[in-house]
C-alpha cells in the first residue's frame, strides 16, 4: 500500500482536494478494514474564505488549520463529525473535507455502523464518518503516520472529475472548491 506522504498534502487546497479524488481511505477497527473511494471533497482556506473555520483569524476551534500538512482536523457540524486533512503550507491555514465514497470493503460493517440502504451509507461527509466510525478521537492526529488507523492510499484508476460551488455555505468563495468523480452515484449532490 502506498500511503500519501506529507509532500501530497503540502500544496495548495484545491489541488489537494482534486488530486483526492479516486484515492482510497482506509480504516482499520481492530481487525476489520473499512475502504472506500474517496468521490467527493472540498477546498476551504484562510481568513479570505467565508466558508472557512479559519474565517474569523486564528482561535482555539480551528487552530488546526495552521498546522503541518496530512493533519486530521475533525469537527461537529448539525451532530456530525466532519473529516478534513490540513493542506498546504505550516502557519497558513488550508484543510481539504472529504464528502463522500464509494464503499469498497467492510461494507457489512458500514451497514452495521450506518443503518442505511447501501446507497447511503457514506453519500455525504457525515454519513461516512458514522460509517467509518472516525470521531474527534482522530482530530490532531497525523494521516501520514504509519500507526494511525485512518490512511489514504495511492489508486491508478483514470477518472472523469467535475466541480462546482461548494455545497451548505451561506457565502463562498467565486472560484469552483467542490470536486466530484462525474456520474458516481455516491456524491452527495449532483
Amino acid at each position: 500500500m502506498d500511503r500519501l506522504n506529507k509532500l501530497f498534502y503540502a500544496r495548495d487546497a484545491s489541488i489537494v482536494a482534486n488530486k483526492l479524488l479516486g484515492k482510497i481511505l482506509i480504516r482499520k477497527i481492530g481487525h476489520t478494514i473499512i475502504s472506500g473511494k474517496i468521490v467527493e471533497t472540498e477546498a476551504y482556506y484562510g481568513s479570505q474564505d467565508p466558508a472557512s473555520r479559519a474565517y474569523k483569524g486564528y482561535n482555539n476551534f480551528a487552530k488546526l488549520m495552521w498546522d503541518k500538512p496530512g493533519k486530521i482536523f475533525i469537527y461537529m457540524v448539525h451532530a456530525n463529525w466532519l473529516f478534513n486533512i490540513i493542506t498546504g503550507d505550516l502557519g497558513t491555514p488550508s484543510a481539504v473535507l472529504i464528502r463522500a465514497l464509494e464503499p469498497i470493503s467492510g461494507i457489512n460493517k458500514m451497514l452495521i455502523n450506518r443503518k442505511m440502504p447501501l446507497k447511503q451509507l457514506t453519500n455525504g461527509p457525515g454519513k461516512l464518518t458514522q460509517a467509518l466510525n472516525i470521531t474527534k478521537k482522530f482530530n490532531d492526529t497525523d494521516i501520514t503516520n504509519v500507526n494511525n488507523k485512518i490512511s489514504i492510499i495511492e489508486n491508478q484508476e483514470v477518472i472523469k472529475i467535475v466541480s462546482s460551488n461548494r455545497i451548505g455555505v451561506s457565502k463562498d468563495l467565486e472560484r469552483k472548491l467542490r470536486f466530484y468523480v462525474y456520474a458516481n452515484s455516491f456524491v452527495s449532490k449532483k
